[in-house]
């Protein structure tokens, strides 16, 4: 996701469903009454179905980073005014949003209105039909966010619904969950996965090969982007100089460490890879090379050509949906590989952090790749401990 993700709730809170998250307004008052387990249900009064899609977003984001390659989705049941029943997905291969929020509402859920931010599925994967879910529970009418553009479920869910006599709603805040699966979104429409370019200048504007402070601590915006992201691309002076990226955020799903090792003359050598790192780690050469580690089972695919286009595609038969192309420690070639990234609309978004220090070093040196400018929209930016993060999407 995005990086308005990194202010979502703490993802150590996970759990199918949790009342006691939701931030109620003055005008949400906690009536008592039995709810399959619950003392209490909430009761909204005056809200309109974009605050409880909004919830169904809020909700969807408990499972930031577990999901992939399945979208995240929330769900909540709402009955005279109450949400009686709350829902998400929190893992690939478990039950689905609806399937949580049902069950959480239990004969509640008769004559209600389900919100689900995602289209419903109406198909048998690892998990059987939502859809079913809903007609079973006698759900009255269905609230969707946004149609599903995965070809196996694209309106299908929706067809389902109205079939079995439920009235069926599209479309209340679309462009939240939109951005909320973002990456599932691209992935499903080109076959490739969804890139975020990140890198950190100094305040007179030079690379700098490093993070800002704390940015890679627990709760940093650095390690909240690599529980994000399914993978990383890094330069090999990177993976030589240090240990390999790593979040540390509680229960952090570490992403696939993709080297790009480019023109090699000598053994690529890892002297900080670990046995348990090696199992998330893939090197992308131009041609066979020799690595030196303590790890000995470690995976090299060679390309032909090796190009931004043709490491996403790899990527995307490995089932990534989203990738950070980080700078760090860039000897150049990864701005090779983003000479063309304009023309073939392979990077979608922007990560800049600039960090309070003036580079007066010789070395240094600006962004310099590609042949025409570009305009970012949604510009966003956030201050994090010491430094300034901005991100934007590219047109």
């Amino acid at each position: 996701m995005a990086i308005s993700s990194l202010f979502s709730t703490d993802p150590s809170r996970l759990k199918p469903y949790a009342f006691s998250s939701f931030s109620t307004s003055p005008r949400c008052s906690r009536s008592i009454r039995s709810n399959r387990g619950r003392p209490f249900a909430i009761r909204c009064q005056g809200k309109d179905e974009g605050f409880y899609m909004r919830r169904c977003v809020e909700l969807a984001r408990k499972a930031l980073g577990r999901t992939s390659p399945n979208p995240m989705v929330g769900c909540v049941i709402v009955r005279d005014g109450e949400i009686v029943g709350e829902g998400f997905h929190p893992k690939a291969g478990q039950p689905h949003a609806e399937v949580f929020a049902v069950e959480d509402a239990g004969v509640l859920a008769q004559g209600a209105t389900a919100f689900v931010s995602l289209e419903p599925c109406n198909h048998y994967g690892r998990t059987p039909p939502c859809t079913e879910a809903l007609i079973r529970a006698k759900i009255r009418k269905v609230i969707v966010g946004m149609l599903d553009p995965n070809p196996i479920v694209a309106s299908k869910g929706v067809e389902r619904l109205r079939q079995a006599g439920i009235e069926v709603e599209v479309g209340v805040e679309e462009e939240l969950c939109r951005k909320l699966n973002e990456a599932y979104i691209h992935r499903m429409l080109t076959g490739r996965p969804f890139v975020t370019l990140r890198y950190t200048l100094s305040f007179n504007g030079m690379v700098l090969n490093q993070v800002g402070r704390g940015a890679e601590e627990s709760g940093g915006y650095y390690s909240k982007l690599l529980h994000e992201y399914d993978g990383i691309i890094m330069s090999s002076n990177l993976a030589k100089l240090s240990s390999l990226p790593t979040s540390h955020e509680a229960g952090a799903n570490q992403p696939l460490h993709i080297i790009i090792a480019s023109g090699l003359g000598s053994p690529l050598r890892l002297p900080f890879l670990t046995k348990e790192g090696a199992a998330k780690v893939v090197i992308f050469a131009d041609k066979p090379i020799t690595v030196e580690s303590e790890v000995e089972e470690i995976e090299v695919v060679v390309l032909g050509t090796l190009t931004l286009s043709s490491v996403l595609t790899a990527c995307g038969s490995r089932g990534l949906c989203s990738i950070l192309l980080d700078l760090r420690g860039d000897n150049g070639n990864l701005q090779k590989l983003l000479d063309n990234l304009y023309d073939e609309h392979l990077v979608q978004k922007v990560i800049m952090e600039v960090c309070p220090v003036w580079n007066g070093s010789k070395e240094a040196s600006f962004l310099a790749f590609g042949e025409k400018s570009l305009r970012l929209n949604n510009l966003q930016s956030r201050v994090y401990s010491e430094s300034v993060v901005v991100e934007g999407y590219i047109s």
